[in-house]
């Protein structure tokens, strides 16, 4: 029998970036703080559920893990198959990508004096367990590949809004800009909310056993 996921350590990660995100601070303190965050949550690999984990032979999967009830921060499981990427793209709004498993190429873009987008330098191999940080103050516009082209490769996302909902852009090399809105790949998300194996656990190691 396979083993349960542990979303105990999702619903952790959940908790501990809404509390810091509850004292107002600056972009700088939720990119720090959120980058060790989310690596310690990437340290494990257990908690992930299958049915977020699936990649796509057509193009890559966007699943929604949580979505903050006042749409302040997102959690999204990227799920790459071998050699897919995306376009050219933005965010708007900050950003931490991390790898789960497998191996992500980061290309970041800048646009130059006649509106062209270049590559900015080198790409960017991220390995399990190393994050990274977007948002329009710190860079913002990259493509995203699979760095792998025999597996599927996993990252997660933590975005500062609903990202599905954001109305972000792709660009052409040229400079061409499209506009669109990405949404998610699935339609139902992961319970973290059901405590009740933990919490009768709990019930049945303080009850001393009836006796007959």
């Amino acid at each position: 029998m396979d083993t349960p996921p542990n979303l105990t350590r999702l619903r952790h990660f959940v908790q501990a970036l809404a509390a810091l995100l509850e004292r107002e601070p600056g972009e700088p303190e939720i990119i720090d703080q959120g980058r060790a965050l989310l690596a310690q949550l990437l340290a494990h690999d257990d908690w992930l559920p299958q049915a977020y984990a699936q990649p796509n032979p057509q193009r890559y999967q966007q699943y929604l893990l949580h979505a903050d009830a006042l749409e302040r921060f997102s959690v999204v499981s990227f799920v790459w198959g071998p050699g897919q990427s995306t376009p050219i793209h933005d965010h708007t709004v900050w950003g931490l990508i991390g790898v789960l498993r497998g191996a992500e190429q980061e290309q970041p873009f800048v646009r130059g004096d006649d509106g062209c987008w270049l590559a900015q330098g080198e790409p960017r191999t991220l390995l399990a367990g190393q994050v990274h940080a977007v948002s329009p103050t710190v860079g913002d516009v990259h493509r995203v590949s699979n760095a792998l082209a025999d597996q599927p490769s996993i990252s997660i996302h933590v975005y500062g809004a609903n990202i599905g909902a954001v109305q972000r852009s792709v660009f052409l090399e040229d400079g061409t800009r499209k506009p669109f809105v990405s949404g998610y790949s699935n339609t139902t998300l992961p319970n973290l909310w059901d405590r009740s194996a933990e919490l009768n656990a709990q019930l049945r190691a303080a009850t001393p056993a009836s006796v007959p």
